[in-house]
């Protein structure tokens, strides 16, 4: 991504004024979906994402007490999923990010964290089958 220091109506490009606008008036990855994407991904790489988790519970209507759960199992792959949806548009209800930037930045999040499991399996000296886990858009990948 790059930015460049344009001027507005003639006025010198540094200030903080123009730096606001530069910043806030193009589209980019919203940060807290970027590093939800990546710290997600990384979780799945080093956990087993079809572990179903055991006795799971929700809040009673009052809030006061812990009843069982009552639906499909849940996997630690689709909670940590769901955690990463929840941080990435948690913010776009304000209106400070568009869905979109939610998205992106999972994705780029992924990305970085894919690049980084990718350079860390280069550093295994034993015997290692690869990280293998689903990506957000469903696609399974083993590196």
């Amino acid at each position: 991504m790059m930015l460049s220091l344009e001027s507005r109506n003639n006025q010198d490009p540094r200030t903080l004024g123009n730096l606001f606008y530069i910043c806030c008036d193009e589209m980019h990855p919203a940060g807290h979906a970027c590093f939800a994407g990546a710290g997600v991904t990384m979780l799945k790489a080093f956990f087993k994402e079809s572990f179903i988790i055991p006795n799971p519970v929700v809040a009673s209507d009052d809030g006061l007490t812990l009843l069982p759960y009552a639906g499909p199992p849940l996997t630690v792959g689709g909670e940590l999923n769901k955690l990463a949806a929840n941080i990435a548009i948690g913010r776009d209800t304000a209106g400070i990010h568009w869905r979109s930037d939610a998205s992106e930045g999972l994705k780029l999040g992924e990305a970085v964290a894919i690049g980084i499991l990718q350079d860390y399996r280069r550093t295994f000296n034993e015997n290692f089958s690869g990280f293998s886990f689903t990506k957000f858009d469903g696609t399974t990948v083993i590196i």
